[in-house]
C-alpha cells in the first residue's frame, strides 16, 4: 500500500528464475581437542552437569508416572508429563550463549528448556542478583523453603535447588510451585532467567514469539527470542502466519532509522522426528528436511540450517553464529535443531508406531553418553568424576522431590478456605497510564494533526438549536474511537497498532485516518492477511510488557484466530498467577451488508471464554469513554464496534462527546431512555431499533418502555437492570447476534433467576434469525427489526389491545423452528 514502492510491470513481468542457496545440514565437525579453545574443563563438564540434570528429572517424572515411585520415595502423579528424555544436549546447547535478556518460548514438551535456560542463567548471574531474585519472587516464599533442604555451599548451588523445586512444584500443582500450581506441566516459565511460557497447543508459541521479538524491536530491548517448537508444529496454520509475520519486508524497507532491520528471532523446529505417534520425516510432513523450507520465505531463505542436536558445541555453534546474524539486524532465523525422542509421546505412550531397533539405535547415539566419552578422551575428566556427577544430581533430585510432595511444605490452593484462589487471578483490573515512562515517539505534536483539527471543528452532538446537525459536520463514532486511540498513542511510548488497512488506507473503515501522519510506521503498520498471527503476536507483545491494540477487520474473521484468542489471550494472567499482564485491546468490526461470512455477531463466543473482557458500545459517547477505559487497562479486551455505527453522531448525552479525557467504567450499562412499563435491554446496533420500537409503542399502544444499552458484554453489572425490572415487570433483550445461543439468552436466564419474584412474564429475547446471513437486501428478514420487539412484546410478554403481528413470535412456531434446528 505504500505509495513508496512502485510496482513496476516491466520488472514483475520480465523473463527470470530464482536461484537459491546451498542449506547446511550438520556441518559442525569440531573435536573437543579444537575447541579446547573455546572451552574451560569447566565449562565442557558444566554442559554435561546441565545435561545430566535436564536427564534425572525428566527419568524421575517418567518414573513417578510409570511406577508411582522414584528413588524409594512413593508418589502419585496424575497429571500430564510430556517427557523429553533423549532431546538434553539441544536445549543445553540452545542456553549456553544466553543470558536472562534473552527470551525463550517453548511447547508442551519444555522442561528441558526451562531447565537449561535457568541452569544457564545461573551460571552468568552473580551472588547478588541471584539472591535479589529468589527473595523477590513471590516474596520469597520458594527461597525460604529450598532452604530447608541442606546447607548450600554457594548461592548458585542454592538457585539449583530453587529453579529445580519451583518447576517441579508446579508440575505437581502446589501453590508454591513457579505458577503456584495454575499453569503446570504445560505452561510453565520463569520470567527473571528469561524464560517465557510453554505451550500447551502445538505451534502456539511460534506466533507470540514473533511479538515479543516485536516488542524488544519497538522498545530497543536488549537480547534476542527464540521461539521452540516442534517439527510437527510445521502442520499448524498460525506457525505459518507467524513467520510470514515474522519475516515482513516492510522491517528492512519501510521502517525507518534505529528501527530498519530484521527481528531478532530465531524460529527453532527441535525436529525429534514424531508428532505424537505421526512420523514427520515419510509421513506426515512431506519436506524431508525442515531446513529447506525456509528458502521459500525470503531472499535470505531465513538464514536457514540443520544443527545436529545430539551435538552440545554443534548447537552453541550454530547460536553463537545466529546470534550474529540477528545482532547485524537480519534476522529472524530458521534453525532445524535435529533431535530424538527415547520417551514416548508421554508415558502412557507404547511407542506402537516405531521399531525397538530405531529406539535402540538412538540410545546408541545417546549425547549423554557420547559426549562424556569424547570428554574422556580428550583428557577433561575422568569415568569416577562423571559418576559423581550422576550420584549428586539424583540425591539433589530425590530431595527437592521430597520438599515438592510434602504437603505441609508445598500445600496445593485451598478453594474451599479460600475460594477466591483462581478468580482473583482471572483479570488484573489495573489502571497504568503508560507501561513505560519516556517519551512517544510521534511525527507531529498532535494539536497539528489535521484529522484532530477536523474532529475540533466539527459539533459533538446530533442537533443544535433543535435541528439535526448535516452529516459533514458531525462528530461521529469513528470520530469518538480515533479520538480515544490518537490520545493514548500519545501518553503510552510502548502503544502500537496494527492489521489489515490500517496505515495510509486510514483503517477499513476510516476510524484510523489521520494516524499515518501522526505516528513512525514502527507504531502504526499493515500486517499480513493472517489473523491468528496479528492476535498471536498481540499476545506476545502485551506479556512482553507492552501495549497493543490490534484489529481484525470482521467479526466473522474470529475464527481464524480462535486459539489465539480462545487460548492465549485469554488465558496468560490466570495460568501465571497474575504474574503476567495482557494489555491488549482486540478491535472487532461486526459486519451487514456482506453476507454469510462478512455479518456475523459472535459476541457470544467470547463472551463464553473466561478471562476476557467484551465491549459493544452503540453511540459515540460511549465509544471514546470505553475505549479510553480499554486503553488503560492491563486486562485484554475485545472491543465490538458495529459497521451501521460508525456515521452515527451522539444523540443521547445532552452535552455530547467531551473533547477532553473520560473513561466509562467496563460493566456499566447505560439507561438510554427511561420508561415504567417494560424494560428493553439491547446490545451493539440493535438499541436504534429499539427506540423506534418504544416510540411506536409510546404512540399506538401508551407503553412507556426503558431502554438500557448492555455496552458491555463481560463484565456485567446487573443492579441496573434487576432495578428496572422491579419497576417495569418486564424485560425483553435484543441483539444482531443469531438468537440461539446468543449472549442475550446468557442475560435472560440471570434475569430469571435474580429477578424472578418481579417478573410478571418471562425474559424474552429478540435475536437474529438462526440462518445463515443474506445478501443486504433481505436483511430486514434476518435482523430484529422494530416490528418484531413489538410482536414478540404482544405474543410472549403483555398483550397489545389491537395489534396485529407480522412476524410469529408463538409457542408453535417457537418448537418448530428448535424441532428444524433453525
Amino acid at each position: 500500500m505504500p505509495k513508496s514502492q512502485f510496482l513496476d510491470p516491466k520488472v514483475l513481468r520480465a523473463k527470470s528464475k530464482i536461484t537459491f542457496k546451498d542449506i547446511p545440514v550438520n556441518q559442525y565437525d569440531k573435536t573437543i581437542e579444537e575447541e579446547k579453545v573455546n572451552f574451560s574443563n569447566d565449562d565442557f563438564m558444566r554442559i554435561f552437569r546441565d545435561m545430566a540434570i535436564i536427564r534425572e528429572f525428566e527419568t524421575m517424572l517418567n518414573s513417578i508416572k510409570t511406577t508411582s515411585e522414584y528413588n524409594g520415595v512413593a508418589y502419585n502423579h496424575p497429571g500430564p508429563a510430556h517427557l523429553s528424555i533423549g532431546q538434553e544436549a539441544s536445549s543445553v546447547g540452545q542456553a549456553y550463549l544466553l543470558s536472562r535478556d534473552d527470551f525463550i518460548f517453548g511447547s508442551h514438551r519444555s522442561h528441558g528448556e526451562i531447565l537449561a535456560k535457568g541452569l544457564s542463567a545461573i551460571e552468568k548471574l552473580d551472588d547478588k542478583e541471584l539472591m535479589e531474585v529468589m527473595e523477590d519472587y513471590f516474596d520469597g516464599e520458594i527461597l525460604r523453603i529450598v532452604e530447608k533442604v541442606k546447607t548450600h555451599d554457594s548461592v548458585k548451588d542454592l538457585a539449583m535447588d530453587f529453579l529445580l523445586y519451583g518447576i517441579l512444584a508446579e508440575n505437581f500443582a502446589r501453590k508454591t510451585g513457579f505458577q503456584k500450581g495454575l499453569g503446570g506441566s504445560m505452561h510453565l516459565f520463569f520470567l527473571p532467567f528469561g524464560s517465557y511460557p510453554n505451550n500447551a497447543i502445538v505451534g502456539g508459541s511460534a506466533d507470540i514469539s514473533v511479538g515479543a521479538a516485536l516488542f524488544k524491536k519497538v522498545n530497543s530491548k536488549p537480547g534476542i527470542v527464540i521461539a521452540n517448537i516442534g517439527d510437527a508444529s510445521l502442520g499448524c496454520g498460525p506457525v505459518w502466519e507467524g513467520i510470514t509475520f515474522a519475516t515482513m519486508d516492510q522491517y528492512k524497507k519501510l521502517w525507518e532509522g534505529e528501527m530498519k532491520g530484521g527481528l531478532k528471532l530465531i524460529i527453532n523446529f527441535f525436529n525429534n522426528q514424531y508428532g505424537m505417534g505421526g512420523q514427520t520425516n515419510g509421513e506426515t510432513m512431506g519436506n524431508e528436511v525442515i531446513a529447506r523450507l525456509g528458502a521459500g520465505v525470503n531472499p535470505e531463505q531465513m538464514h536457514s540450517e540443520r544443527v545436529d542436536g545430539y551435538n552440545p558445541l554443534a548447537v552453541i555453534d550454530a547460536i553463537k553464529r545466529k546470534k550474529k546474524i540477528l545482532d547485524e539486524n537480519n534476522g529472524p532465523v530458521l534453525l532445524d535443531t535435529l533431535t530424538y525422542r527415547f520417551s514416548g509421546h508421554s508415558p502412557s505412550d507404547a511407542s506402537s508406531y516405531r521399531t525397538k531397533e530405531e529406539i535402540e539405535a538412538w540410545q546408541a547415539n545417546d549425547s549423554l553418553i557420547e559426549y562424556r566419552l569424547n570428554l574422556i578422551k580428550a583428557g577433561v575428566a575422568n569415568s569416577g568424576q562423571f559418576d559423581e556427577i550422576l550420584e549428586s544430581i539424583k540425591e539433589r533430585m530425590t530431595e527437592i522431590m521430597k520438599l515438592a510432595i510434602d504437603y505441609d511444605i508445598s500445600p496445593r490452593m485451598d478453594v474451599t478456605k479460600e475460594p477466591d484462589s483462581i478468580e482473583k487471578y482471572m483479570f488484573s483490573n489495573k489502571k497504568v497510564e503508560k507501561m513505560e515512562d519516556r517519551p512517544v515517539d510521534v511525527l507531529q505534536p498532535m494539536a497539528e494533526n489535521e484529522q484532530v483539527i477536523r474532529n475540533s471543528k466539527k459539533i459533538r452532538t446530533a442537533t443544535l438549536n433543535g435541528k439535526p446537525v448535516p452529516k459533514l459536520k458531525q462528530f461521529q463514532y469513528r470520530d469518538a474511537i480515533f479520538e480515544a486511540v490518537i490520545h493514548r498513542f500519545y501518553v503510552d511510548p510502548t502503544l502500537i497498532a496494527y492489521g489489515e488497512e490500517n496505515r495510509d488506507w486510514g483503517g477499513a473503515f476510516a476510524v484510523y485516518r489521520g494516524l499515518t501522519e501522526a505516528l513512525p510506521y514502527h507504531r502504526l503498520f499493515n500486517s499480513p492477511i493472517s489473523e491468528a498471527a496479528i492476535v498471536g503476536s498481540a499476545v506476545g507483545y502485551a506479556m512482553s510488557g507492552g501495549r497493543v491494540l490490534a484489529e481484525l477487520m470482521y467479526c466473522d474473521f474470529l475464527g481464524r484466530a480462535g486459539d489465539e484468542v480462545f487460548n492465549q489471550m485469554s488465558k496468560w494472567q490466570a495460568m501465571s498467577a497474575g504474574e503476567l499482564k495482557m494489555p491488549l485491546v482486540l478491535r472487532v468490526s461486526v459486519g451487514s451488508k456482506y453476507g454469510a461470512q462478512h455479518s456475523q455477531d459472535w459476541t457470544a463466543l467470547t463472551a463464553h471464554i473466561p478471562g476476557l473482557k467484551s465491549v459493544f458500545p452503540a453511540t459515540p459517547y460511549d465509544a471514546k469513554g470505553l475505549m479510553n477505559s480499554a486503553l488503560a487497562g492491563t486486562d485484554p479486551v475485545i472491543f465490538f464496534e458495529s459497521q451501521r455505527l460508525y456515521d452515527y453522531p451522539e444523540l443521547f448525552n445532552e452535552a455530547g462527546v467531551p473533547e477532553e479525557y473520560y473513561e466509562i467504567e467496563i460493566g456499566e450499562p447505560d439507561i438510554k431512555k427511561e420508561g415504567k412499563d417494560i424494560t428493553i435491554l439491547t446490545l451493539g446496533a440493535t438499541l436504534y431499533r429499539a427506540l423506534d420500537a418504544a416510540k411506536e409503542l409510546e404512540e399506538k399502544y401508551g407503553i412507556s418502555a426503558e431502554i438500557i444499552d448492555a455496552r458491555t458484554i463481560v463484565p456485567f453489572n446487573y443492579e441496573k437492570v434487576i432495578e428496572s425490572v422491579k419497576k417495569t415487570g418486564r424485560i425483553l433483550l435484543s441483539s444482531d447476534a443469531c438468537e440461539r445461543g446468543s449472549h442475550m439468552k446468557d442475560i435472560a436466564q440471570n434475569i430469571s433467576e435474580l429477578a424472578f419474584d418481579y417478573l410478571d412474564a418471562p425474559p424474552v429475547v429478540v435475536g437474529a434469525k438462526n440462518w445463515i446471513t443474506p445478501a443486504y437486501e433481505l436483511e430486514d428478514y434476518f435482523f430484529p427489526q422494530p416490528s418484531w420487539i413489538i410482536d414478540a412484546i404482544h405474543e410472549k410478554i403483555l398483550p397489545l389491545p389491537g395489534h396485529v403481528a407480522t412476524s410469529n413470535y408463538t409457542e408453535r412456531e417457537q418448537l418448530r423452528t428448535n424441532k428444524l434446528g433453525i
